[in-house]
């Protein structure tokens, strides 16, 4: 995960290429003279989020230049059941949005080493009473590419931002995806083949199983558990996606209501069931909502530029837009005495990036307290590694991790062996310090944006989000935490 970006962030051949502004990967040119803001009103009592379908591939989605995607939201009905029917409550869609950005080798590594031991835990979450809930459960797994301008010419031909739409096919068949982008790219196959040695997918866009029933085609009769093997081979993403991670655009896209696999008779996301996301990333939140503010040939206009970092060495002068344009845009610091140290870092809505009251109005007003919905959230994210749990469910972090995290600028002590950029480069690429760093799996810029969202899930004595270091070399404490909640969520049908 060491962040050394020259393909994506360092983005001088753009100017070179006088790029001109695309739609989010897609073939038509965007209106940038045409930017709407999305319009949430009455949060309290429901959201409202407009625009017109885009037809690309039969499925509504949304071009965030123009607008938002339309939800078609029933009618708040405070009698809904949480769990829908009495059959229903031991119904549970997991959600993992995962990064595939070129930096995301490791980590996608230790996530699938780490699934059989998910998909136990899963298996065998009891309720606070202990008693077995042998939960009926969906697994959908998809990228945080959301597709950027930026992006769009550096992307492989058979490559399509995923938008938010569901990974079903095995890394095995993808295997292309593990190499990544520029002259000398990376390989990292081990993502895949460590824990793949087959074919083995859902016959859906999602895995379901409960008990001994599963959906899982391929399965080796003596590989183990067939749900593991069809996580450990759909779950890896590849290395060669947009390094303008947008986890909570794709996140909300994935859980639209509209969209064909949340539709018909065996949709992902189910009333009544308990909702998990996973997120995983190693950098900024970067879900735009107007795209001038990263465009190339805006490099001499201070009102779009405004968020860029200045070139190194030539103070005053904005050469172009990079990876820290995410972070500037989003979170706003204070440094009172100029030490390099920021006494707060928070998210703030600067009419660049899609605002937070997008996400947590969804998934509060409408799953939470319209549809009466329990909805948690795992973060696995650029903070500091946890050194203490709760020794009792839900087994949350109770010390390091997000309550250590220190905003700072780059210093020398950060710079890995094997590194040559200079602290003032890394600034430039990034616009904050590293949140975690670790001399085998490298380093993570922190999410706030993505933190301030789980953390809006908790409840005074309920704990619904979990934030744990994606330097780790084990994503097992996580694993726990997060079935540590559900434990005390999900309930026994009858």
């Amino acid at each position: 995960m060491t962040i050394q970006r020259s393909h994506l962030q360092r983005l001088t051949v753009l100017s070179v290429l006088g790029l001109a502004l695309f739609g989010c990967g897609d073939d038509n040119k965007a209106d940038t003279d045409n930017v709407t803001t999305n319009q949430m009103t009455g949060i309290a009592g429901g959201l409202t989020l407009t625009s017109g379908p885009d037809e690309t591939e039969g499925m509504t989605s949304v071009n965030p230049t123009t607008g938002g995607m339309k939800f078609d939201l029933p009618p708040d009905d405070s009698s809904a059941s949480s769990c829908g029917t009495d059959s229903a409550c031991n119904l549970l869609d997991v959600l993992f949005v995962i990064d595939n950005s070129g930096t995301m080798g490791e980590e996608q590594t230790n996530l699938a080493a780490n699934f059989p031991y998910l998909i136990d835990k899963l298996r065998n979450v009891t309720d606070e009473n202990e008693k077995p809930v042998n939960a009926n459960i969906n697994i959908m797994v998809t990228t945080t590419d959301f597709g950027h301008p930026l992006c769009s010419p550096f992307e492989k031909p058979d490559y399509d931002p995923a938008k938010g739409a569901p990974i079903n096919t095995a890394c095995v068949d993808r295997i292309g995806r593990f190499t990544g982008l520029g002259a000398n790219p990376v390989q990292v196959e081990q993502a895949c083949n460590n824990g793949c040695k087959g074919s083995v997918v859902p016959s859906d866009p999602f895995i379901n199983f409960q008990l001994d029933q599963d959906n899982i085609l391929n399965a080796d009769p003596n590989g183990g558990d067939p749900v593991a093997q069809a996580l450990s081979c759909i779950g890896p993403q590849g290395i060669d996606g947009c390094g303008m991670e947008a986890p909570l655009e794709t996140m909300l896209q994935a859980l639209d209501p509209n969209k064909p696999w949340n539709q018909g008779n065996k949709p992902f996301l189910r009333d009544g069931a308990v909702l998990a996301i996973v997120v995983l990333t190693d950098e900024a939140e970067c879900s735009v909502k107007d795209y001038k503010y990263f465009d190339p040939q805006l490099a001499s206009d201070p009102m779009f530029n405004q968020y860029w970092e200045d070139t190194p060495g030539q103070p005053g002068v904005k050469d172009e837009p990079t990876s820290a344009t995410c972070f500037n845009a989003g979170v706003s610091c204070v440094d009172a005495n100029a030490d390099g140290i920021y006494e707060s870092c928070m998210s703030e809505d600067k009419g660049v990036l899609q605002p937070l009251s997008r996400y947590i109005g969804y998934l509060k007003t409408n799953l939470v307290q319209q549809k009466k919905k329990d909805v948690i959230m795992l973060g696995i994210l650029g903070v500091p590694k946890v050194t203490e749990h709760n020794p009792e469910p839900p087994f949350e972090p109770t010390a390091g991790g997000v309550l250590d995290l220190v905003y700072r600028v780059w210093n020398q002590g950060d710079i890995l062996p094997g590194d040559t950029d200079s602290p003032a480069q890394k600034e430039y690429d990034f616009g904050i310090g590293p949140g975690c760093t670790d001399a085998a799996t490298g380093q993570a810029i922190p999410n706030t944006r993505v933190i301030d969202v789980c953390q809006s899930l908790n409840e005074d004595d309920k704990v619904r989000c979990c934030i744990e270091s994606i330097c780790d070399d084990d994503f097992s404490d996580a694993i726990n935490c997060l079935a540590g909640i559900l434990r005390e969520t999900l309930e026994v049908p009858g």
